[in-house]
């Protein structure tokens, strides 16, 4: 009889060891299962800074002259510029480049027998930072008239720039991580489970692009300093529990 309760007790504890253990695999493989989604969050907004830069050039057999010509160009330039209501704190002028230059001497079959000095080319660089982007642009339009005062100047496109990026990131990330977990939140009640803790988040790529345009993305995070109307994207990979 008592062989037989020994029995009985050894086997009601197996049992009981069993289903222990059937529970904690249980609970650990439901532990471990993980919903991962992306977020992603845009947001359209309008440059606060453009940055127009130009340049203009001047040559001469005599080094001195030639640099003489520049700098007085470059008086012209600041004048023109403030004349049009850039302020001089927005108007930056580079340092000068100097170039020889050579012409090649080719003999009767094509084959170069040397070079002779043709003269120096020094090209001056200005830079207008400013947050007035109406006036920039007007005067990029209008610069051309510096060619009809005999200035060799050459004009860019302006560039457009957002001194809030670090504040717009930190919004376009809440929105992201809002959006992923409003899809985990779905595939979770889709599947019959419920959606647990946060367990991992990892920023994605970081776009700027032309607002409305079919500008591509790149790997490594767009930039668009074309347009001044931007669309900025951001994507976030997250990893929920699954319970």
């Amino acid at each position: 009889m008592k062989n037989f309760a020994g029995a009985i007790i050894i086997g009601v504890a197996v049992i009981i060891s069993v289903l222990i253990l059937a529970n904690a695999y249980k609970y650990k493989f439901i532990s471990t299962e993980t919903i991962t989604v992306t977020g992603l969050a845009e947001k359209d907004f309008t440059s606060d800074q453009v940055v127009w830069r130009g340049s203009f050039t001047r040559t001469g057999m005599d080094l001195r002259t030639a640099y003489a010509s520049l700098k007085e160009d470059e008086k012209q330039i600041r004048d023109y510029l403030k004349g049009k209501g850039i302020p001089d704190s927005a108007i930056v002028f580079s340092s000068v480049d100097m170039q020889k230059l050579f012409d090649s001497r080719y003999d009767e079959n094509g084959r170069m027998t040397g070079s002779a000095f043709t003269g120096y080319s020094l090209t001056g660089r200005v830079t207008v930072n400013s947050k007035n982007i109406l006036l920039v642009e007007k005067v990029s339009r209008e610069v051309t008239e510096l060619l009809e005062r005999g200035l060799e100047f050459n004009s860019m496109a302006p560039a457009y720039y957002y001194t809030q990026l670090n504040e717009l990131k930190i919004d376009l990330l809440a929105k992201a991580s809002e959006d992923a977990k409003l899809r985990a939140e779905t595939i979770a009640k889709s599947s019959g489970i419920s959606l647990g803790h946060l367990k991992r988040a990892n920023m994605g790529v970081f776009q700027i692009t032309g607002k409305n345009s079919n500008e591509d993305y790149s790997y490594g995070g767009a930039f668009n300093t074309s347009s001044r109307e931007k669309t900025a994207s951001i994507t976030l990979k997250v990893d929920y529990l699954a319970r």
